[in-house]
């Protein structure tokens, strides 16, 4: 299987190409520079509507993951339009891309975001839920709509994810430096619920993806147990053995990254993982104990 990756240096994709590869799969990346473009990366330019064309010829499946990272601090104006460029054109330009090919790939998998679902409360959303309100959730819908083009010639497959925990980057390496420090503590409220999922299985669901033609449209890649902010709180503290009683205010979040906190950090999904158990995923971290003492006993070892 020849499999074309954008996103190939970010988080994800560059956990799924290692894996990639220890399969015996053929990877051809998507990269931004031309200096790096040769036999096995495409050169494009999402804002300036390039991509070599010649390169996509051949794939058997391409994983989209590209994306301006979402939680870098405050939004701006400027900001805003990024993290919607870089989704909304760049997967509207790949897709037309790929279906002009003349030979395009039979499976197409969208890297797209559970943030599709908006704030919800204790909702369970399932796969079939409408899309939410807010930025991101409008960012999302457009997200996925870019991927039209490319439904007629492939298997279309829309991951999408929660809050993905590694030890190589993310939302946890942010999080544990005031945890080890007994200054962490939940976040508003606390009652917001985090739908998450180990990098680990956020790979293998890409895999399984790849892998089996029965999963197709849209699938919620998280967990099967979402949990509340106070609950990750929790749980983290008493796997580092450390206190948690510190609350962060809403108003203070709000006050120092304005949108970003209130789209992302007080935002609440609790999010279904019904189609991965459907199709018979086999989760390695169901639960998020299993998940962060997994995660940190690997980061012990790997730094002793």
């Amino acid at each position: 299987m020849k499999v074309l990756v954008s996103g190939s240096s970010g988080l994800i994709g560059s956990a799924l190409i290692v894996r990639l590869i220890q399969a015996g799969r053929e990877v051809v990346r998507l990269v931004r520079s031309r200096d790096k473009a040769r036999a096995n990366a495409v050169y494009w330019n999402p804002e300036t509507g390039e991509i070599d064309t010649a390169g996509l010829e051949g794939l058997d499946a391409a994983v989209h993951l590209a994306g301006e990272n979402i939680g870098k601090g405050r939004w701006t104006g400027g900001y805003r339009r990024r993290i919607r460029d870089s989704r909304v054109k760049g997967t509207k330009l790949l897709c037309e891309a790929l279906a002009a090919a003349d030979s395009p790939p039979r499976t197409f998998i969208l890297g797209a975001a559970a943030g599709f679902y908006g704030n919800r409360g204790d909702e369970l959303l399932h796969e079939d839920s409408p899309a939410g309100e807010g930025y991101l959730a409008e960012v999302c819908r457009e997200w996925e709509a870019a991927a039209t083009s490319i439904e007629n010639k492939a298997r279309v497959v829309k991951l999408r994810t929660g809050v993905v925990l590694s030890m190589r980057g993310g939302a946890l390496v942010k999080m544990l430096p005031p945890f080890r420090l007994g200054l962490g503590g939940r976040l508003g409220s606390g009652l917001q619920y985090m739908s998450w999922i180990s990098l680990d299985d956020l790979v293998s669901v890409i895999l399984f993806a790849l892998d089996n033609e029965s999963v197709t449209g849209a699938v919620n890649a998280v967990s099967p147990h979402p949990v509340t902010n106070a609950q990750y709180t929790r749980t983290l503290g008493q796997i580092l053995h450390r206190p948690t009683f510190f609350t962060v205010p809403a108003f203070v979040l709000r006050f120092l990254l304005g949108e970003m906190a209130e789209e992302t950090l007080l935002t609440s999904q609790r999010v279904h993982s019904g189609q991965l158990e459907k199709y018979g995923f086999a989760f390695a971290h169901p639960d998020l104990t299993t998940a962060l003492t997994d995660l940190l006993s690997r980061k012990r070892r790997d730094d002793s």
